[in-house]
């Protein structure tokens, strides 16, 4: 489990963090940039749950075979959030025994992100390859 410092106004703290991905399309990745790379943009109605995985893998397959051919680009996130309040939602095994998620449901997307320890980063990215 990682350590970060995380700068809170008046504060440093050490504290154990988990690692977590999320694949995004070109959209959602537009909505991250707008939040100075900070924050999960609120689900739309039609999404009850917000789900990070956990583990690289997982997120490059999803970003590379359902990102791409739906949206044209596929990107993979990044990010660590307090390990203690993580641990409050549980691991979800979605398919073979390396799918797992955390299922945040949308209402409490706001106070997840507020538990986001430094930014979000981008650290691949799949795109549709232009015709010969």
């Amino acid at each position: 489990m990682p350590w970060l410092w995380d700068a809170r106004p008046g504060q440093t703290l050490r504290m154990p963090t988990r690692t977590l991905w999320r694949p995004v399309g070109p959209t959602e990745l537009e909505l991250l940039r707008a939040s100075d790379w900070r924050s999960w943009p609120p689900r739309l109605p039609d999404q009850p749950i917000f789900y990070p995985v956990l583990n690289e893998e997982y997120a490059i397959k999803i970003a590379r075979d359902w990102n791409v051919p739906a949206h044209g680009s596929g990107y993979v996130t990044r990010f660590e959030v307090d390990a203690a309040f993580a641990a409050r939602y549980p691991v979800r095994q979605v398919g073979g025994r390396t799918i797992l998620e955390l299922w945040v449901p949308a209402e409490e997307l706001q106070e997840f992100n507020e538990h986001i320890v430094g930014r979000i980063e981008v650290i691949h990215d799949f795109h549709t390859e232009p015709p010969a």
